[in-house]
């Protein structure tokens, strides 16, 4: 599944309904500001998740830390 970069992850997650899974995905998801999130699944379950950031600096070295707009 592909999300579009002006997708926002809602802060809403913790509605009932969700597994303790797909929680911790979202909240993956809301945690990253620069980077990816790799599902790994074995036999039809999702057994581990990855989350590889990446720190991003201006061209005078300053953070990023708003949006690239």
């Amino acid at each position: 599944m592909s999300v579009p970069s002006s997708a926002p992850v809602r802060a809403d997650f913790n509605a009932s309904g969700l597994t303790e899974v797909e929680r911790q995905i979202l909240t993956s998801l809301q945690q990253i500001r620069f980077g990816s999130l790799e599902i790994v699944i074995h036999d039809s379950r999702v057994v581990q998740i990855e989350r590889s950031e990446k720190l991003r600096f201006d061209a005078k070295g300053k953070a990023l830390n708003e949006s690239l707009s």
